[in-house]
């Protein structure tokens, strides 16, 4: 039986997130960032994780604490990769907030600008994808599998991309590594049985961040843009929501699962 004290008690219709402690990788910018945003909005604390721009990550910080009474978010800097900063990640948020972490969400990804052929795919560009896109989720989960609060609506969710189900070319590298984190979540809901932890994937399609920019013509980008049946790219903003469903009560019974964001593209 779970011990009452981390048992998630539902929270308020207007804060339905209230004081729920949430890491969220990769959110100094794009998606991650909104993602952060958005669940602090619904009463969360919030870890905000980065790899290298600090001036980014501490800028998201003060927007999240500004209206704030006391400190709801604290940034950390981490490798996702690397098991003992990932384990000092969970450390430092559990120390900030006195509180186990209840909810993970792996947002942070590469995507090689280049978007080389399979043929044309440098050794190390793979390699820093699957190290970065596969083991960091992979790191990730493993210690929030262990780590994150048990018995009453812990939440894993990792975010992946709609590429595994486009199969574009150019994206041989990228959609693997993605494909391959979307079956280690669907085994791990069904491993983690009798815990109370959901796990799932966010795949979104192409949205405007600065990674979807990056390398592409504007010539490109309008193709994308008409390949979409909503005639637009998708924002950052479509995304949180979603995530957001997930890491609340409301998302509950929605385990193992890949939900595509991305307007009907694929």
């Amino acid at each position: 039986m779970a011990d009452e004290s981390s048992v998630v008690k539902p929270s308020s219709p207007a804060l339905p997130l209230k004081d729920r402690v949430a890491i969220v990788t990769g959110s100094s910018r794009g998606i991650g960032k909104a993602i952060a945003l958005h669940l602090s909005s619904l009463g969360a604390k919030l870890v905000v994780n980065y790899t290298a721009n600090s001036d980014q990550a501490n800028a998201v910080v003060s927007q999240l604490n500004s209206s704030a009474d006391s400190p709801r978010a604290i940034a950390v800097r981490a490798d996702v990769s690397d098991p003992a900063q990932v384990k000092a990640l969970f450390d430092a948020a559990e120390s900030a907030f006195n509180s186990p972490v209840h909810i993970l969400v792996n947002s942070a990804g590469v995507l090689d600008a280049k978007y080389p052929s399979l043929a044309d795919t440098a050794i190390e560009d793979f390699d820093r994808t699957f190290n970065i896109n596969t083991r960091g989720a992979f790191v990730c989960c493993k210690e929030a599998a262990n780590r994150i609060t048990r018995g009453g609506g812990g939440r894993i969710i990792c975010l992946t991309s709609s590429t595994t189900a486009a199969l574009r070319p150019g994206f041989g590298a990228y959609a693997a590594s993605k494909a391959a984190v979307e079956a280690m979540v669907k085994i791990l809901a069904k491993e983690l049985k009798g815990t109370g932890i959901t796990a799932n994937c966010v795949a979104p399609g192409p949205v405007a961040t600065e990674m979807f920019f990056e390398g592409k013509s504007e010539e490109v980008i309008q193709r994308v843009i008409d390949e979409s049946p909503l005639g637009r790219l998708g924002t950052t903003e479509d995304i949180a929501p979603v995530v957001a469903f997930l890491a609340g009560d409301g998302g509950g019974w929605v385990n193992g699962q890949t939900i595509r964001v991305n307007g009907g593209y694929v």
